[in-house]
């Protein structure tokens, strides 16, 4: 842990050479996540809720993906960028040193100009937690604190599948932006709006709802159930294949020779 802070020092030290630049991009950042929230504004302008969800409890839901996916993208952007990694020959000098291959690809790039996402993501849960009628107890916080913990856990998932893809193709491949990038733009809305197959899939197959629609449900006393609010737990267990399919583009990974 103290290795991965003196790099997360370093990194932030470094980025912060350019202030300007460093500022102007997290305004970037910040203004692109806006067009989202102007997006379900203006979608509540017209419609007064949306599958029984009101104004503020949809965005209860952006601000969770919103901040789970920038953290995740924030101390993740390493594996965003191994294919590049792949292709210049870096990979091959992190195989030979005495760390872990997870941390050294964690360690080799973090992108703190997402942090004007983050700043967003903190204004909106500003607004909508004492406005989304729920009646915030010890179990409730901790549930919050669980959709966008694990949530950043999951999203860190997609990107180290994002990873494996390119030991087989060495490029990355795009379509896994549907998940990550998609993720997030999806999860403004609480799933369930899409239909019943795409909460199933996002359920059992990729699972973003089980940090984000049914836990959820137990913020506003939809559900009882405890086990509600501890799915965001369970899907922690989507790491487990994340990380052996990692491991499987490892043992199959040939250098390029660069």
């Amino acid at each position: 842990m103290g290795l991965y802070l003196k790099f997360f020092s370093l990194h932030l030290k470094s980025q912060m050479q350019y202030k300007v630049s460093f500022f102007l991009t997290a305004l970037g950042q910040f203004l692109g996540a806006f067009t989202a929230f102007l997006g379900i504004y203006f979608m509540f302008t017209r419609f007064n809720a949306i599958e029984d969800f009101s104004y503020e409890q949809a965005l209860l839901c952006f601000a969770v993906i919103l901040m789970a996916y920038t953290m995740a993208e924030m101390l993740g952007r390493g594996f965003d960028l191994f294919p590049q990694m792949l292709g210049n020959g870096e990979f091959d000098r992190a195989l030979v040193r005495p760390m872990p291959i997870i941390f050294q690809v964690l360690a080799a790039k973090m992108d703190f100009t997402r942090f004007g996402r983050l700043v967003q993501a903190i204004l909106v849960f500003c607004y909508a937690i004492p406005n989304s009628g729920v009646e915030w107890t010890g179990d409730k916080i901790l549930t919050l604190c669980l959709m966008v913990a694990c949530g950043s856990l999951i999203f860190f998932g997609l990107f180290l599948v994002y990873a494996a893809f390119s030991f087989f193709t060495v490029e990355g491949l795009e379509f896994m932006n549907v998940f990550t990038d998609g993720g997030r733009e999806f999860g403004r809305y609480p799933f369930s709006v899409y239909g019943k197959n795409i909460l199933r899939f996002l359920t059992f197959v990729i699972p973003l709802a089980l940090f984000q629609y049914y836990p959820l449900l137990y913020l506003l006393d939809r559900e009882q159930s405890v086990w509600y609010m501890l799915l965001p737990l369970v899907a922690l267990l989507f790491l487990l294949p994340c990380y052996a399919f990692f491991r499987l583009g490892l043992r199959r990974y040939k250098s390029t020779g660069s």
